[in-house]
């Protein structure tokens, strides 16, 4: 009988999840001051809401998991913040040609996350996986 192999551990820095958490409070805020309609606070979570997210980012771009995730993230609260800023300033409901509204375009964003996981699970991962059974 074989020894089951080593599961693989991934560490966090204490001062990066201390970054994460903060990251984690600036979003809420973000969102209450949305949902409250607290615009000047709104706008002002947006700066150091995305700007962790991108310097979260940039620390994990080593692993491709954590990249693609943590893009996604970048993305999702960039879409976030643009339909919070189309209802806050009233273009939510104006029309952008024939097919679709102001705050629709955040769809862009919202989607450029989404293929970044979709490429990462139906590409990278598979390629790690690979690359990983073959060198066992």
């Amino acid at each position: 009988m074989s020894a089951p192999p080593e599961e693989e551990v991934y560490a966090i820095p204490a001062k990066y999840r201390q970054m994460e958490n903060l990251h984690i409070l600036f979003w809420l805020i973000k969102d209450i001051s949305w949902c409250m309609v607290w615009k000047a606070l709104g706008i002002a979570m947006i700066v150091p809401t995305l700007g962790i997210a991108l310097v979260i980012t940039w620390r994990t771009r080593a692993l491709q998991s954590e990249l693609a995730h943590n893009l996604a993230i970048v993305f999702w609260i960039s879409a976030n913040s643009y339909w919070m800023m189309s209802e806050f300033f009233g273009f939510d409901t104006v029309p952008i040609g024939t097919i679709t509204d102001g705050k629709h375009l955040a769809i862009i964003p919202f989607s450029i996350g989404l293929l970044i996981l979709a490429y990462y699970y139906l590409v990278q991962k598979p390629r790690e996986a690979k690359a990983q059974t073959a060198t066992l």
